[in-house]
């Protein structure tokens, strides 16, 4: 019996052992790395298929097969680099991104994993090909950023150039004026002054050929305007009436009318200010609460308001401020003192109230509705900017890595 199994086992192994076939080997050796055979080739196969969707010719598989070599070694040294750091990507941050991807792609998650399913990919590499990436994302970004220097002077002429005002920039539309004298022209701004219509007044005196529309001109950005327009005109709130501009028709007065355009948005902010305490070791809920209500009396009985929360108030970032948060919109502070802001009226003191960082009241200062367009278009500007020296950095940075790192080639044939 003993034989008979020492047989099978044999025979078993032997089989098992005759079905062995090579799967994979290693192509490129990357300092303490490895690039496999299987990368390369499905990285091909995955060009090749968006060649083929794209109905474009491929260039030369000699030459195709050195740019993916290439890429896959940089990708490698980047890897290494965030194992060395100890870059991690949570799921939880991974299916962040990924819900993100199918909101972009107007889709629920699980359309998304079924169009990716339905298409002969698979979700699973697609989450672990997009944590590669984050990873080396991060790494890029943890290299590069810290040699990026933007000077504020090279900003604002970034700012002015053509083409970033003609990029960015919204579409005024404007109303003008054109009169013979400066007395005029004053004349009809103290007008303006005491709410007279500029259309009206524009189709009285204007000598314009636009005055019958009551000077109205066509929707332009500043950049397309006369020099004179653009610099009276350059970052202005809607409503803004200039002074009397000078030029060889005469003197030209300006209303900027409206905004339009991709960054031109309004909020309406709250300015108010607080005085908060927080529960302690040595001081409990109630005492708080009370001491609170305390100060708040005696703020209601004419005790200056900035005084007391330069005192009291446990907020280091408003305290010295007398209590100031500054001009706010919605969505930034806690729900539970939005809501008190919102419900009150502009100088009144509202009841002590409480929300996760301890106990407070406040008073509102003022609200207005901001316009955010220049401060849209200058985080914009700064992004591009960025950017374009990013990648600059960048390129640098992997050319380095690349020329430093030991890289050797398996004869695979």
């Amino acid at each position: 019996m003993k034989k008979i199994i020492q047989f099978l086992i044999i025979v078993f192994a032997f089989n098992i052992n005759a079905k062995i076939e090579v799967l994979d080997r290693v192509a490129v050796i990357v300092d303490d790395g490895v690039i496999m055979e299987s990368q390369i080739k499905n990285t091909i196969l995955d060009i090749q298929r968006r060649y083929e969707d794209q109905n474009i010719p491929m260039p030369p598989m000699e030459i195709l097969l050195d740019q993916i070599t290439e890429k896959l070694i940089v990708e490698e040294l980047q890897l290494q680099l965030a194992d060395r750091a100890g870059v991690k990507i949570s799921d939880a941050e991974l299916n962040v991104t990924l819900d993100r991807l199918a909101s972009n792609n107007n889709m629920s998650l699980e359309e998304f994993i079924a169009f990716i399913e339905n298409d002969g990919g698979s979700y699973e590499q697609l989450r672990e090909d997009m944590r590669r990436e984050m990873r080396i994302q991060r790494v890029q970004r943890g290299r590069v950023d810290s040699s990026i220097d933007i000077t504020e002077k090279e900003f604002e002429a970034f700012l002015a150039t053509d083409e970033t005002l003609a990029a960015l920039e919204p579409e005024l539309l404007v109303r003008q004026i054109l009169v013979k004298d400066k007395s005029t022209a004053q004349m009809i701004i103290e007008n303006v002054k005491n709410n007279e219509d500029f259309g009206e007044l524009a189709q009285q005196y204007s000598l314009s050929s636009n005055a019958s529309s009551g000077g109205l001109m066509a929707w332009r950005k500043t950049v397309d305007m006369p020099e004179l327009f653009e610099k009276a005109l350059e970052k202005k709130a809607i409503g803004f009436i200039s002074e009397p501009l000078e030029s060889g028709s005469g003197f030209h007065i300006l209303k900027l009318e409206d905004k339009r355009g991709e960054f031109v948005q309004f909020e309406d902010q709250w300015q108010s200010r607080h005085i908060l305490l927080m529960p302690s070791a040595i001081r409990t809920v109630e005492e708080t609460r009370q001491q609170l209500s305390d100060i708040r009396d005696r703020v209601l009985n004419g005790e200056d308001f900035g005084d007391l929360a330069s005192e009291f108030s446990e907020d280091p970032g408003s305290a010295k401020q007398g209590g100031d948060l500054g001009w706010l919109g919605k969505g930034v502070l806690a729900p539970e003192f939005e809501e008190t802001m919102l419900n009150s009226e502009i100088g009144e003191i509202s009841e002590v109230f409480e929300t996760q960082f301890g106990f407070h009241f406040l008073e509102v200062l003022g609200k207005r509705n901001h316009e955010l367009t220049d401060e849209l278009i200058s985080n914009r500007a700064y992004q591009i900017l960025y950017a374009s020296k990013f990648d600059v950095e960048l390129e640098n940075t992997l050319r380095t890595m690349r020329a430093e790192a030991f890289v050797e080639f398996k004869d695979l044939d």
